[in-house]
């Protein structure tokens, strides 16, 4: 893939001595397939060389177009998060600590991935699909003539500190001339990783359980044959109600409201998951190869962990669980936690250490 930017609009941003663009470029999945992003690409309105990169990976905010964080009012600015007291968003977008990197200088740029504004369903919490983007998104920024240098640092948050983990373990040839010099999962949730832990396969496999499926889960399952469409299908793990629920919202529900239909859905119509035993097999190898934690990272790896609450969206298990698998690979992996912040106030409160941490990396 020789050229990444296909286009390039200049947009409004509150951020001070910034100039922001909305872009699209082309990138692939992890299976090599074409696709094409979205995202924003945000620089200091003085002009420089071989500026420092950091490219932002952002959190779960659903699987279609709705959930596209670049076509959100004043999308270039600080992170919002639908839970902050006030808040008038449907989904958490904008960049953590994003005035303070472009008053050191650095160039910003912001992934929406594939299918978050772009056809097709997004490939959720793939990680290496959505490293991809993120990666990808660095080579279209390159392509626009504003100092961009080539090395850059990730930070990820979420779905996103999956993200930020498999970015470290891409295929050598996807880097072409750049280099990665360190990267900041902020919460990673990294599915090889949780799916051999014995709760959650109890939950995979409760599909008859008296329960409202979760709509983090539910997503996960309905992206999932996206990205493996020759060995997956939605038949594996819905009901015909999943199946008509998932088409019906995946492109204008964001996931917090997704959750919720699928709440008073399953109160009153019934069973939405089906999870045929049989088929549990090929879709736990599917999430291990769709996942980080596989190879040796070769960068540096912070892991910035949200302490308060054990049991958040990213469980502890799952974050601890990531470290302890990097370190088996051999990887140069540290880690900080945060007793005083959960999942949706972590991005902000430990945005200083990434970067500083990323500064000391060039």
């Amino acid at each position: 893939m020789n050229t990444f930017l296909l286009s390039s609009e200049k947009i409004d941003t509150s951020i001070t001595n910034a100039v922001a663009y909305r872009i699209r470029y082309n990138s692939e999945d992890l299976h090599g397939k074409a696709t094409e992003s979205t995202g924003l690409v945000i620089t200091p309105s003085s002009t420089a060389e071989n500026r420092k990169v950091v490219t932002w990976a952002h959190g779960t905010t659903g699987l279609g177009d709705a959930a596209c964080p670049s076509a959100q009012p004043d999308p270039a600015r600080e992170l919002v998060t639908y839970f902050q007291s006030g808040s008038t968003t449907q989904i958490d977008y904008g960049i953590p600590g994003l005035q303070k990197f472009i008053d050191e200088g650095w160039i910003v740029v912001a992934t929406d991935y594939q299918g978050l504004g772009t056809p097709g369903v997004h490939q959720y919490t793939v990680n290496r699909t959505n490293a991809l983007d993120a990666l990808n998104i660095v080579h279209a920024a390159r392509e626009m003539d504003l100092g961009a240098g080539n090395k850059f640092g990730c930070i990820g948050w979420s779905q996103g500190g999956g993200t930020a983990a498999a970015i470290a373990e891409l295929d050598a040839d996807a880097y072409g001339d750049l280099e990665l010099v360190g990267t900041v999962p902020m919460s990673p949730g990294v599915p090889g990783v949780a799916v051999k832990l014995p709760e959650t396969q109890a939950a995979l496999a409760g599909g008859g359980t008296p329960t409202p499926p979760d709509g983090h889960m539910f997503m996960m399952l309905g992206a999932m044959p996206t990205a493996f469409p020759d060995t997956l299908s939605m038949d594996d793990v819905f009901t015909p109600l999943g199946k008509q629920i998932f088409e019906d919202n995946y492109n204008t529900a964001p996931v917090h409201h997704l959750s919720d239909i699928l709440v008073r859905t399953w109160k009153h119509q019934g069973a939405i998951l089906d999870v045929k035993k049989e088929k549990l097999p090929l879709w736990l190898s599917a999430f291990v190869e769709a996942s980080a934690a596989r190879v040796k990272p070769i960068a540096p790896v912070l892991v910035l962990i949200d302490g308060q609450d054990p049991a958040g969206p990213c469980p502890l298990p799952w974050q601890l669980g990531y470290i302890e698998a990097i370190k088996e690979l051999g990887g140069d992996i540290t880690s900080s936690t945060y007793p005083n912040d959960d999942h949706f106030s972590l991005p902000q409160s430990s945005v200083d250490e990434a970067r500083t941490w990323l500064n000391t990396k060039f």
